[in-house]
C-alpha cells in the first residue's frame, strides 16, 4: 500500500449480480458469440491435424500411410465433419463481421457493407475452386 492510502475496515461491497454459467443461451447473438469463440478449438484441431500430415509426409510413404489409415477409423471422420461444420460457421460468421469490423470509404463514401461481404464471399469461392482444381488435377 501506498504511503497516501489506508484502511477502511467498512468500506462497502460493490453489487454483483448473479449469473448462471449458461448466460450465453439468453440470448441468439451471445449463443452466436460463444459458438464463434469454440470454433478456436476445431481451427486449432485442424491445424494440429495439418501439421501431422506434413511430418508424416516427411517420414515417408510408409509412414504417410499408416497416417492415412488412422484418419479413415470413424473417430477422426466424425471429428473432421464435426470440425468442417464449425470452420465453416467461423468463416461465414467472419466475412459477415467485415463490414462491421472494415470500414471502406472510396471519395469520401463509405462502401455498403453487403458489397464488402459479398466480394470477401466471392473471394472464398474463386479461391476454393482454385484450390479445388489444383487438388482435383493431380
Amino acid at each position: 500500500m501506498s504511503a497516501g492510502s489506508h484502511y477502511t475496515p467498512y468500506h462497502p461491497r460493490w453489487y454483483r449480480r448473479r449469473v448462471s454459467v449458461w448466460w450465453w443461451l439468453q440470448s441468439r447473438s451471445y449463443t452466436g458469440f460463444v459458438l464463434r469463440e469454440l470454433t478456436s478449438v476445431f481451427v486449432a484441431f485442424f491445424a494440429l491435424i495439418l501439421l501431422g500430415e506434413v511430418r508424416a509426409l516427411g517420414q515417408g510413404p510408409d509412414a504417410y500411410a499408416r497416417f492415412l489409415a488412422r484418419l479413415r477409423s470413424p473417430l477422426f471422420v466424425t471429428l473432421d465433419a464435426l470440425s468442417l461444420a464449425f470452420l465453416l460457421f467461423h468463416s461465414i460468421t467472419w466475412f459477415n463481421l467485415a463490414p462491421t469490423a472494415m470500414v471502406v470509404r472510396v471519395r469520401g463514401k463509405r462502401v455498403p457493407g453487403l458489397v464488402i461481404a459479398g466480394a470477401n464471399y466471392a473471394a472464398w469461392i474463386v479461391l476454393s475452386a482454385a484450390v479445388a482444381a489444383i487438388v482435383l488435377r493431380g
